[in-house]
């Protein structure tokens, strides 16, 4: 495998990403910032927090397998959600949960989450880019 992901010792242990990941393939694979566009380009879930996190983290799993990869390659995530407040992390975890159902996986590598003003379009609420290593 070319990811390993840890929780160090010394370090909170949070069940919704990695503290450090440990890449040892040799293509990189870099994901645009995914919103919850479908193939039409028309938003899902507007107004929808987890509904949108749903659709780019399937958004992202159709990239990484476009260029032959899965969630397992994943070594960092970058979660950017509109007017964050701490109250609305079970809707991101919500969100989170039903795509990595539909996928099969478990998306847990290292992850940043930061709170942003606006995103391209007034009713996109989450965008999410995504760093792969592939052997």
């Amino acid at each position: 495998m070319t990811i390993t992901l840890m929780n160090p010792t010394g370090l909170p242990k949070i069940d919704a990403y990695r503290q450090v990941s440990v890449a040892t393939g040799s293509k990189l694979v870099f994901i645009a910032g995914q919103v919850s566009w479908d193939a039409d380009g028309v938003t899902v879930g507007e107004g929808d927090l987890a509904a949108q996190v749903e659709q780019c983290y399937l958004n992202v799993g159709i990239a990484l397998a476009e260029a032959g990869g899965s969630f397992d390659d994943v070594a960092k995530l970058n979660v950017h959600v509109v007017d964050w407040t701490p109250d609305k992390m079970p809707r991101l975890m919500e969100g989170i949960t039903r795509a990595a159902e539909k996928l099969g996986v478990t998306p847990v590598p290292p992850a940043t989450l930061l709170g942003v003003a606006a995103l391209d379009v007034p009713e996109h609420l989450v965008e999410i880019e995504a760093t792969a290593v592939l052997d």
